[in-house]
């Protein structure tokens, strides 16, 4: 009995001083564990701090981009339309020489062309570093120069009134363009990323633009086959051909430009077969892009083409964007729409711009019956005879003196006979034989 009561007790006392090597045990591991904890806080709220930083300088070093992208075409576009005035008025002072093409012996027209190259270089630069809906707007800038150019170096002489009256729509539509170009630089998209082989391809193969390449192909077919198996040449028509051709020219411009870049940072990207891919789509692009203007150019007013290829060729380019390159992933809804509203503030200034620019008669060279003493006149009521030489669109750089002798007016030598009186001469007229109507 009494071992049985000891053993309990040594029983006792045991677990008695397990439980006290437990609970040192367990409050032990708590003052090491907060010990710990107050050690690596600073630490753990640095990293936080860090990462919740990161985004911040991402996105500093994002809108510095951006901001460098827009300088760079703005001031393209400047040097463009100063480069195309410079070579306009070397061919103003040519105006009426007998060789076509003296202006290559100009000095001015050489510093407008290099100007020109310059201002097509600061262009494809902007596209490495900016989105591509945010770029292509802004060559709203090129018509408000060419605009501001026109009216300081207009040679009528005006009045006030008459000067505020003629150019009203101007003013309105300038200061229409520069707030709207200001607003989409604001609120434009501030998507970046590397244009490597691998993210143009991963781009290349989305859905999302496959499924707009489809829609795009159908369309082009569609106005391609109305244009020429129908003989549709609207204006709309043919420069809706331009604006898909210059959406296209758009995506692989910023592909060859944003590969260009990564590779002089030390990524070399000219060994992929898509860099050489799009650097061919870029230059076809463009051709027959240019082939389309010069046959719309050909049948319109050129303020009329301007205006509407911008509006046009803008929204085809910002689509594109959107849909490529995913300029518009994470913006919010605000930004967006702010964006939009100051598209269509650029659009409603450069069509004011162009709306009041003077309209270019065409040419026609004809020839006065009544002019022509001596020679009856062979219609019962016509006063004059129009050649058929086809159709006459002169340039306003050309000049009409340039012309063959077989496209210029029917001309009527007159040759004075020698005998009778003075007061009673007698014509005798000899018409070349391209001339003759039978």
């Amino acid at each position: 009995m009494r071992s049985s009561s000891s053993v309990l007790s040594f029983w006792t006392k045991k677990s008695e001083k397990a439980t006290k090597n437990l609970a040192g045990c367990e409050l032990k591991h708590i003052h090491v564990s907060s010990s710990m904890e107050r050690r690596n806080g600073p630490d753990l709220q640095l990293q936080q701090l860090t990462t919740t930083t990161v985004p911040a300088q991402d996105s500093a070093f994002s809108y510095k981009d951006n901001l460098i992208g827009a300088l760079l075409a703005i001031f393209g576009h400047l040097i463009i339309s100063i480069a195309l005035n410079v070579q306009k008025y070397s061919h103003i002072q040519l105006a009426g020489s007998k060789d076509t093409r003296s202006y290559f012996k100009t000095k001015i027209w050489w510093c407008g062309l290099l100007l020109l190259l310059l201002g097509e270089l600061g262009v494809f630069s902007s596209y490495a570093f900016a989105p591509l809906s945010l770029i292509v707007p802004l060559s709203a800038v090129s018509v408000i120069a060419s605009a501001i150019i026109g009216i300081i170096f207009i040679k009528e002489k005006w009045k006030p009134k008459d000067f505020l009256r003629r150019y009203i729509l101007s003013f309105i539509g300038c200061a229409l363009a520069i707030i709207g170009t200001y607003v989409l630089i604001t609120f434009g998209p501030n998507s970046h990323e590397k244009m490597t082989g691998e993210n143009i391809i991963r781009h290349l193969v989305s859905w999302t633009f496959l499924l707009y390449m489809l829609v795009e192909i159908i369309v082009f077919c569609f106005l391609l086959y109305f244009y020429k198996e129908k003989r549709v040449n609207y204006v709309v028509v043919i420069l809706l051909l331009v604006a898909v051709l210059g959406s296209m020219t758009a995506v692989t411009v910023k592909a060859v430009a944003g590969m260009i870049l990564v590779s002089i940072e030390g990524n070399i990207q000219l060994s992929y077969p898509i860099f050489y891919v799009m650097l061919v789509s870029m230059v076809a692009t463009a051709i027959f892009q240019a082939e389309f203007l010069s046959q719309a150019s050909q049948l319109y007013d050129s303020s009329l083409i301007a205006s509407i290829n911008y509006i046009l060729s803008t929204t085809m380019a910002i689509t594109a964007g959107a849909t490529f390159y995913l300029d518009f992933r994470g913006a919010d809804v605000l930004h967006i729409c702010l964006f939009l509203l100051g598209c269509l503030i650029a659009f409603l200034g450069v069509f004011l711009i162009t709306r009041n620019k003077k309209k270019l008669r065409a040419f026609e060279p004809y020839v006065s019956i009544s002019s022509m003493p001596g020679l009856h006149n062979l219609h019962d009521k016509g006063s004059g005879i129009q050649p058929e030489l086809g159709s006459f669109s002169y340039g306003a750089l050309q000049s009409n003196d340039n012309l063959s002798e077989i496209y210029a007016p029917a001309t009527l030598p007159v040759t004075q006979e020698e005998h009778g009186p003075q007061w009673a001469p007698s014509a005798s007229y000899d018409i070349p034989d391209h001339n003759k109507r039978e």
